[in-house]
């Protein structure tokens, strides 16, 4: 597959919800980006729009909500034409999801083994003996030790790291194109989180796939994706290649490259965004 090939490509992509007197609010006001066989970062504050845009790829945004675009498409499927049954089945093998958080996102009362297996069982024809075998093959991808003993276990049962890589394993079972990974190592530690961050890199690599790494740290990004999209309240105000965030010139990027913690700023005020910048950056 060619490393410059398109999978997603997304124009005028507006998410809106009911305002006063009849009216929409866009909270997503028409962005454009594509995403090819590589790891591209959607960053921003709290509230840019990075998350829900991620559930409108995915034809998650509920009611009141409104997704609209020009175009959205994924590879030859039009997003904006499917159907409930086409969504559920396109989340499944092609498009996949990994949250921050596996305590909210794995069943407390399903076995591990269960709860990966169930891609498989809905949307392949395989037995139960092959379904087992390559749940287990991808336990252990994933770097899960003992998959055999794993396979019985529940989540309550396993470490936040673990867990992780649990999802993680249920989401690239069915080897989908596009992987959006939404702050997935939030709920870890910074050991935890560089090992997690290896995994998936190394796994998107190894499976020629794409990847949206939703996040708010913008070294982490540095060190681990292709291309940066920057976000700020509901648009994208910058683009640019990841190792070149340190040295960026628009004003939103360079405040929140700045605005990093470090043992150098303990006891300094972090700089601040001179909002009346961005005017002339539009």
């Amino acid at each position: 597959m060619a490393r410059d090939e398109t999978l997603l490509d997304v124009r005028g992509l507006r998410v809106s919800f009911p305002g006063p007197d009849a009216q929409r609010i866009d909270v997503v006001k028409g962005i454009d980006f594509t995403v090819g066989t590589e790891k591209v970062a959607l960053v921003g504050e709290s509230g840019s729009g990075k998350s829900l845009t991620a559930r409108a790829l995915l034809g998650l945004v509920p009611r009141p909500a409104r997704v609209s675009a020009e175009h959205m498409r994924l590879g030859a499927d039009d997003l904006l034409r499917l159907n409930e049954k086409q969504w559920q089945t396109l989340r499944g093998t092609r498009l996949s999801l990994v949250l921050q958080d596996p305590k909210y996102s794995l069943n407390p009362v399903l076995k591990v083994g269960t709860q990966v297996e169930e891609v498989l069982v809905l949307h392949t024809r395989l037995g139960r003996r092959e379904r087992r075998e390559k749940v287990l093959e991808m336990l252990n991808a994933v770097g899960l030790p003992d998959p055999v003993t794993l396979y019985d276990r529940y989540p309550h049962e396993l470490s936040g790291g673990m867990g992780q890589r649990v999802m993680l394993a249920s989401m690239l079972i069915n080897d989908p194109r596009v992987l959006i990974a939404d702050e997935p190592t939030s709920a870890l530690d910074s050991n935890l989180r560089d090992q997690m961050l290896d995994l998936i890199m190394g796994l998107v690599e190894e499976r020629g796939m794409g990847l949206l790494l939703i996040s708010h740290d913008l070294p982490l990004v540095s060190r681990y994706c292709d291309r940066v999209l920057v976000m700020y309240q509901g648009n994208i105000v910058d683009r640019c290649r990841a190792s070149e965030l340190a040295t960026a010139s628009h004003p939103y990027t360079k405040t929140l490259w700045n605005c990093q913690p470090s043992a150098l700023s303990y006891g300094h005020p972090l700089p601040v965004l001179d909002r009346s910048l961005l005017e002339e950056h539009r």
